[in-house]
C-alpha cells in the first residue's frame, strides 16, 4: 500500500514508473523479505541475505530507468523511488510497520514539497547539462 501511495504521487506528476511499478516493487521485495524469514527444512535463513539481493536487484531496476536524452539526464528521482519503495517493502516485510508508514509520509512530503521550492527558487533548474555551462567564446 506504501508503495502504491508513492506510486500515485509519481502518476500524478506524469513520470513513467508510477502507481503499479511502485505497488509492485513495494509487494515484490515485501514477500522476499518475509519469505526469508521463513526457516526451510528446519534450518534458519540469514534475513539479511535477501535483503541484500533486493537491494542488488533493484539497483537494476532503476538505472534502467536513467535515460540521456541528448545532454538532458531524465529518470534520476524514479530511480530513487524504486530504490525508497523496496527500502519500505522490506521494512514491512521485517514488521516494522510504523517505521515504513512515517518513511513513507516523509518521502511523498519531501517529493510534494520540493519540487516547487526548485521551480521557484533555481530558476535554471532545467537547463542543467553534463557539459561546461560557459563554453570559450569562439575565436
Amino acid at each position: 500500500m506504501i508503495g502504491l501511495a508513492l506510486g500515485t504521487e509519481r502518476e500524478i506528476s506524469g513520470h513513467a514508473a508510477g502507481m503499479r511499478t511502485m505497488a509492485l516493487i513495494g509487494a515484490g521485495s515485501c514477500l522476499f523479505t518475509g519469505l526469508g524469514l521463513i526457516p526451510i527444512f528446519g534450518k534458519t535463513v540469514d534475513p539479511t541475505r535477501i535483503a541484500a539481493q533486493i537491494v542488488t536487484g533493484v539497483g537494476f531496476l532503476g538505472a534502467g530507468s536513467i535515460l540521456r536524452q541528448g545532454e538532458d539526464v531524465r529518470g534520476l528521482t524514479t530511480a530513487a523511488m524504486i530504490w525508497v519503495v523496496a527500502s519500505l517493502g522490506m521494512a514491512v516485510g521485517f514488521g516494522y510497520y510504523t517505521v515504513a508508514v512515517i518513511a513513507g509520509l516523509m518521502v511523498i512530503v519531501t517529493l510534494v514539497s520540493i519540487k516547487p521550492l526548485e521551480e521557484r527558487f533555481i530558476k535554471n533548474r532545467r537547463n542543467r547539462r553534463l557539459t561546461d555551462p560557459h563554453p570559450p567564446e569562439p575565436p
